[in-house]
This record gives C-alpha cells, sequence and structure tokens, in this order.
C-alpha cells in the first residue's frame, strides 16, 4: 500500500456540518494531530459553522445527489464518510434507504471517478444489533436477518458495499460506534432533558441494562487514528470492520441522569421505571395508529418498538481489535468528556 503521508493529506468529510462530523474536523486540525492536514472539505446539506481554519473549505451539497459529491471528491487523499440520517423509527424510511445506502452507492462512484485511493466510513453498532441481549460480542458477531427497522438495513448494506470493494481500487475502513454523545448531542440528552423540563421524567425497564457509549470526541480522535494507519500503509486494517467505545456497559438511561442533573435539571419521580412489557405495548399502539392514519397524513411517533427495546437490551463489546490495529485509546477522560457536556447543556 502506498504511503502518501510523505506529504500532508487532503481530506473531506461528508455529514462535517453534523453532530459528529464537526468533531472530527475539529480533531484533525489541532496542533497535536497526528496527521498532517493539507486541505479539509466539508461536504453537507447544513451550513458549518465550527472551527475558522484557512484549510477548511466547506462545500454545500447532498450524498443524495451524485453530481455534487462527485464533484466535491476531486484532489482528494481520502473521503471520511460521516454523513446519515440516524434513525430509530421515526423517519420515513425511504428517506434512510435514500442517504444511507443510496448514499454510500454516490460517494463510492465518487471516489472511483476521482481516483480517491482512501475511504473511512463511518457504520454503526445497529448493523448487528438482533432486538436480543449481545454481551461482550465482537466483529466475529454476524449481520441479522432480517433487520429491525430501515437505519439497521441500511447502515448495514452500507457497510457492506464499502467491505466488500476492491482493496486495489479503494482502500477501505469501518467504524461502528456505540452510542456516541457529547457536546452538541442532538439525538439522546434533548429529549430527557425536555422531559425534566416538564416535570416528570419517566426511564424505561427497570434498569438491568446495560449499552456503551463513546464520547464524541474520542469517536473523532478513533477517525483520525484509523486514518493515520491507512496512510501509513497498514494493511492489517483494509476492509476491515472495527467497534469504537470508550468505556464499559452502563444503563442507558442512568448514564444521561448523571448529565442531566449536572446540567441543572431535576429528575422527578426520582425512581420511576414503567415496564419494559408496557411500553413496549404503548409504541405499538402508537405505531398502528400511525398506520391508521397514513393515507391522510404522514405521521410517524416519537415512541417506537425499536426506541423502547433498544434502551432496555444489552449489548455490550469492546474495542479491542481497535486498539490492536490502529492503536486506538480514549484521548478523552469521562470525567473530561462530562464536564464539557454538562458545560454545554448547562441552563
Amino acid at each position: 500500500m502506498t504511503n502518501v503521508t510523505k506529504r500532508p493529506l487532503r481530506i473531506l468529510v461528508t455529514g462535517g456540518a453534523g453532530f459528529l462530523g464537526r468533531a472530527v474536523v475539529d480533531e484533525f486540525l489541532l496542533a497535536d494531530s497526528p496527521v498532517s492536514v493539507a486541505s479539509m472539505k466539508v461536504f453537507d446539506i447544513r451550513e458549518f459553522d465550527g472551527i475558522a481554519d484557512e484549510r477548511v473549505e466547506y462545500i454545500k451539497g447532498d450524498v443524495c445527489n451524485l453530481e455534487e459529491i462527485t464533484s466535491a471528491c476531486e484532489d482528494v487523499d481520502i473521503v471520511i464518510h460521516t454523513a446519515a440520517i440516524v434513525d430509530w423509527g421515526t423517519r420515513k424510511p425511504t428517506e434512510v434507504y435514500q442517504t444511507n445506502l443510496i448514499g454510500t452507492q454516490h460517494v463510492l462512484e465518487a471516489c472511483k471517478v476521482n481516483n480517491v485511493p482512501m475511504l473511512l466510513f463511518t457504520s454503526s453498532l445497529d448493523t448487528v444489533i438482533t432486538g436480543r441481549p449481545l454481551i461482550n460480542i465482537d466483529e466475529s458477531q454476524p449481520y441479522p436477518e432480517p433487520h429491525l427497522n430501515m437505519y439497521c438495513e441500511s447502515k448495514c448494506l452500507a457497510e457492506k458495499l464499502v467491505l466488500a470493494e476492491n482493496r486495489e481500487k479503494i482502500k477501505a475502513m469501518v467504524l461502528r460506534p456505540s452510542d456516541v454523545w457529547g457536546e452538541g448531542d442532538p439525538y439522546h440528552i434533548p429529549p430527557l432533558i425536555n422531559m425534566a423540563r416538564n416535570g416528570f421524567y419517566v426511564r424505561i425497564g427497570d434498569g438491568s441494562a446495560r449499552n456503551q457509549h463513546v464520547y464524541v470526541r474520542n469517536m473523532a480522535w478513533a477517525h483520525v487514528l484509523a486514518v493515520k494507519a491507512m496512510s501509513e500503509g497498514k494493511n492489517e486494517v483494509i476492509q476491515q470492520a472495527y467497534f469504537i467505545t470508550d468505556g464499559p456497559g452502563v444503563n442507558f438511561f442512568t448514564f444521561f441522569d448523571e448529565i442531566v442533573e449536572r446540567a441543572g435539571y431535576k429528575i422527578w419521580p426520582r425512581s420511576l421505571w414503567l415496564p419494559k412489557g408496557f411500553m413496549y405495548f404503548l409504541g405499538s399502539m402508537a405505531e398502528y395508529m400511525s398506520l391508521l392514519v397514513r393515507p391522510f397524513r404522514y405521521f410517524v411517533p416519537k415512541l417506537s418498538r425499536f426506541a423502547v427495546m433498544y434502551t432496555t437490551t444489552s449489548f455490550t463489546f469492546t474495542a479491542d481489535k481497535a486498539k490492536r490495529d490502529f492503536g486506538y485509546y480514549p484521548k478523552y477522560s469521562h470525567e473530561e468528556a462530562m464536564e464539557n457536556t454538562v458545560r454545554f447543556f448547562r441552563k
């Protein structure tokens, strides 16, 4: 594999204005980054209001538009593909499929047209989730059949596409983050804070389920180390997938309770846990009602069976393979991550 670190890298980040994408851009441009960056293209449908750096160029575009992503990939050494719709069953399946799978197909085609030698794809732990407990698994865990929803299926199909690519054409690598959290988190923390603000805080299950998380800047750091390994010619990482986490399994709700309280919001009732079966039933009813009104109005409920399953079913693994193959370790401590996140969400 050709070593391209003899000169600074020209990098394109799809979804670079998003929650994870912005952290990835920031991490590469830090003074202590082990990867030398010549230029950083930020490609996103949203406006980029991140780091101000002369090496950064913002390009407004959509991965669903082949012409736009093909143009953006000109004169690039590596594409970091983070653009995706993250969905727990509240978005239209066709929309999720189009962005996550067709968008990835477009990225691959754009890389080939422009002879981009490397692609780093941000996948998801949801590619292997089954709905049943998975304890201390590793990357040998097979893909399930069928998948639980379109998000899981679309990310799995996209990951398969990337890993099946001929390494002589594109050197590819896949990172599977556990639940990503941190300052700017748009997925987990705001709904919990809204519950606390409304004065009635609900948890699901009995608190025994264990899930794993990763701080957004540690996930960004994993991207930096992965690019470093690829550009230095480490063949063992090519066409490989890696779980990324930075801590042991903990309960979903108790993990985020600490952030909500430290940010200054009161949790009441203190210990209300609604049974999993009851909430699963409510999720089923909400989905059924949405189907009834769909001929008149497309409505997707906020509560879904997938959300109930996801937060009440244990899913644990390690990042040992990433540590072994490309030296991944959590750069930011748990307490530093907590302080940064609490500061962002404080009243």
